[in-house]
């Protein structure tokens, strides 16, 4: 397990801080200087502190895998699954080492399980040409399988306390409301060097846990900043979906030791389908899923049976 390096609220005080400059950096026009943004965070962070089990810790697998476990998953269901997973599998070589199908397993109430096969195909790469290590620059870690930009800075403002652009959700909702009240469609493009340019380079762990913090008061506190966002996406229901539908196949094939007959998972699938007053299951819609299933790694499909 990572351990702790006891920073704890003081990851968040900013007191006497040197407030980061903007430069040359086109400050949006009418928002609060980057000294007034910066304190304005600090203060908030400071304030709206989660005392978060994988905040505060040096070791960059633990910090990947819970950034991974983040991705679209509510803090609260993850600070279940985090500790538990580290437990099965505490190091890149001990992940490499496992069986997918108990990685899936373990995942299993997380939702969106590529995550887990992805999070297992980057220890596997780092097992075999790194020594079990991640690498420490964000451009070699986005060459992993699963990590983009955003899990990729966050690992190297987390784990390893140097400045990164990290910008997620919470993240974005911040710069949306203290520097663009009231503005629809706001691009990436225009927030990226904002959160660039206002890193703190002395704590970049401590300000990224402020503006997460604070962004994720916001988002429950006011209307959600991040609809304005140019790449807001409202999540579809998860309930009749192909997604939920994919869950529970995967659910049905890992929990078979010995693998499932193809035909007996669609009676199956139907019949809770039916029972929860959806219609029954378009054979062919199966079949897609059980290919796609099957070609991104999640089980075997060989002779019309499904096996972990």
């Amino acid at each position: 397990m990572a351990r702790r390096r006891g920073e704890g609220k003081a990851a968040v005080r900013g007191g006497g801080r040197r407030v980061p400059g903007a430069g040359e950096l086109a400050w949006p026009e009418g928002a609060p200087s980057p000294a007034e943004f910066a304190s304005r965070v600090w203060e908030e962070g400071r304030a709206r502190y989660r005392d978060l089990p994988w905040r505060g810790i040096d070791d960059p697998y633990a910090v990947l895998v819970s950034e991974i476990m983040l991705q679209q998953t509510q803090v609260a269901r993850v600070e279940r699954f985090w500790t538990r997973f580290l437990a099965a599998f505490p190091t890149v070589d001990a992940l490499a080492a496992g069986a997918t199908a108990d990685v899936l397993e373990l995942w299993q109430g997380l939702g969106y399980n590529r995550r887990a096969l992805a999070l297992k195909r980057a220890a596997d790469a780092c097992a075999a040409t790194r020594a079990g290590r991640l690498p420490e620059t964000a451009e070699e870690l986005q060459e992993l399988p699963g990590i983009g930009p955003a899990t990729a800075a966050g690992v190297v403002a987390f784990a390893y306390q140097r400045p990164a652009t990290y910008l997620e959700t919470n993240v974005r909702s911040v710069f949306l409301h203290e520097l663009f009240p009231g503005r629809e469609g706001v691009t990436d493009r225009e927030l990226r060097p904002l959160v660039e340019a206002t890193c703190d380079a002395a704590d970049p762990r401590g300000w990224y846990y402020a503006l997460l913090d604070y962004g994720a008061y916001l988002k429950g506190a006011h209307a959600n900043p991040s609809r304005r966002s140019a790449h807001h996406a409202r999540q579809s229901a998860f309930e009749g979906s192909r997604r939920q539908k994919r869950a529970w196949v995967v659910r049905r094939v890992l929990a078979a030791e010995e693998g499932v007959a193809a035909t007996t998972v669609l009676a199956e699938l139907d019949a809770a389908e039916r029972a929860a007053g959806r219609g029954a299951v378009d054979p062919a819609l199966f079949d897609s899923i059980v290919a796609d299933l099957a070609a991104e790694g999640f089980f075997a499909s060989e002779d019309g049976r499904l096996r972990a």
